[in-house]
């Protein structure tokens, strides 16, 4: 086994403080990664404090990691030490399925995810990457583009790609008008990359102080959306809306300014349901509501190429680990432009035995 350390949430009222475990030896088919960077993202919070009801405890966040390799195992053939890689929110699948055979593991019934998920090689639960190092499949191993900011690049494995998936689903494009709801972690990327893709990009968004970041992102336009008259302006208008707001809102105030046959997307995850929608705005315009995970490796490496070749990266703020708890708080007022990565160099060896242990004598 191969001795770790990181940083875990013991409870949901606790917070995160240093902890030591194991990792698996790597097998033929894995690769052994130091961690460089990790994003911190809203799901990381909803896990810690068991907001989805799900979290088995002491939980180690983290699946937005970069890191370079530094082991592999006899099979691999696409990594070798030295290398830089990432991990997304998957380490593992079944690979027989429907979904997996058509390069979308991230609907297998059965896919692995990076933290708080079984893990089929050990039979405990995944530690994710608020860590100094990870052990996964090389099937689920990124290449990371030497040419961007590797800590920028962190927050591509979640955020980036959970917005990249839509675009491409619904095949964004030039000729098309696409709007953007939130200007957050996931907003943020949503912008820029329907600017690459060659869309005519709206924010809209609640915060008049963000117009100014939303068109230097590549917005053309920002729309107030608690301005009635403004949205109203709008009516009938969008190809595609992407909605990445994560708190219950009104879905209606959105649908309305979908064209015929035009589609929203939900890729926010709310702790609670959004409001029930009138039908009837779906009905008379033949218009779509959907949703979207995250996307395949497949899909995933097609992002970071494509980013490296537009130079999009996320915004973001580096940390130390000593401040996670501070960080979290600061997500939930929206204090960060616009995604935490933790300098895992910040990281320091337990000064004590080497047990799964606790550093607060208080938990």
């Amino acid at each position: 086994m191969i001795k770790t350390f990181g940083y875990a949430a013991p409870t949901a009222t606790a917070p995160l403080d240093a902890f030591a475990f194991e990792r698996r030896e790597p097998g033929p088919g894995d690769v052994h990664i130091e961690i460089l960077y990790c994003g911190v993202c809203h799901s990381d919070l909803h896990t810690a404090r068991n907001e989805w009801k799900n979290t088995v405890y002491p939980v180690v966040p983290g699946h937005e990691i970069v890191g370079r390799v530094v082991q592999v195992g006899s099979e691999v053939t696409a990594f070798q030490a030295g290398d830089l890689a990432g991990v997304g929110c998957m380490v593992d699948a079944c690979g027989v399925c429907p979904d997996c055979q058509e390069g979308l593991e991230q609907y297998c019934p059965t896919f692995t995810l990076t933290y708080n998920s079984p893990d089929p090689h050990t039979g405990q639960m995944t530690y994710g990457g608020y860590s100094n190092r990870i052990v996964v499949d090389q099937r689920f191993v990124l290449r990371v583009p030497k040419t961007l900011d590797l800590a920028a690049v962190a927050p591509l494995l979640c955020a980036g790609i959970t917005t990249y998936s839509p675009l491409r689903q619904w095949k964004v494009g030039p000729g098309h008008t696409v709007g953007v709801v939130g200007l957050g972690g996931l907003g943020h990327m949503a912008v820029q990359l329907a600017h690459a893709f060659g869309a005519r990009v709206v924010l809209f968004t609640t915060s008049p102080g963000k117009t100014a970041d939303a068109r230097r992102l590549g917005a053309d336009e920002v729309v107030i959306s608690k301005n009635p008259e403004e949205m109203a302006l709008h009516a009938n208008r969008f190809d595609f809306i992407l909605n990445t707001v994560a708190a219950p809102h009104n879905l209606d105030a959105y649908l309305q300014l979908l064209k015929r046959d035009g589609t929203m997307c939900l890729v926010g995850a709310p702790q609670e349901p959004h409001p029930p929608l009138e039908v009837f705005n779906l009905i008379f315009k033949r218009r779509r509501l959907a949703g979207s995970l995250i996307g395949g490796i497949r899909e995933t490496q097609e992002m970071l190429d494509f980013c490296a070749e537009h130079g999009i990266v996320s915004e973001i703020e580096l940390i130390p680990i000593q401040n996670i708890n501070e960080a979290y708080e600061r997500m939930l007022r929206s204090e960060v432009k616009y995604r935490f990565v933790i300098d895992m160099a910040s990281l320091p060896e337990p000064a004590t035995g080497f047990e799964v242990q606790w550093n607060r004598k208080d938990i």
